[in-house]
């Protein structure tokens, strides 16, 4: 799990990755440099301990990669900002604080 394929599905604006058969996405739409993470789907068929954490930081980091500013809107997503803040504080805009 800790090598989780992220797929960027921009078509339907959503950030995938498949456990078992079994979709996890996380949804946003774009503007400017700005990604807004909106929400967060993952299926109960999918019970990995810290597999949304793991989902969340694979996302991160495929934004960060890509030099681009990400605007939490999904309380999941803002949460798990907010417990790792030193760690992703200079991907948020200037502004925006969680």
């Amino acid at each position: 799990m800790n090598n989780m394929e992220i797929k960027d599905n921009s078509f339907l604006r959503q950030f995938e990755t498949t456990v078992d058969g079994h979709l996890a996405k996380i949804e946003y739409s774009s503007q400017e440099r700005k990604v807004f993470l909106t929400k967060l789907i993952i299926p109960e068929e999918i019970t990995e301990d810290g597999f949304k954490e793991t989902f969340i930081k694979s996302v991160l980091n495929h934004i960060q990669d890509q030099n681009l500013r990400v605007v939490p809107t999904s309380p999941h997503i803002a949460g798990f900002l907010r417990k790792n803040r030193h760690q992703y504080k200079e991907m948020l805009p200037v502004g925006i604080r969680i």
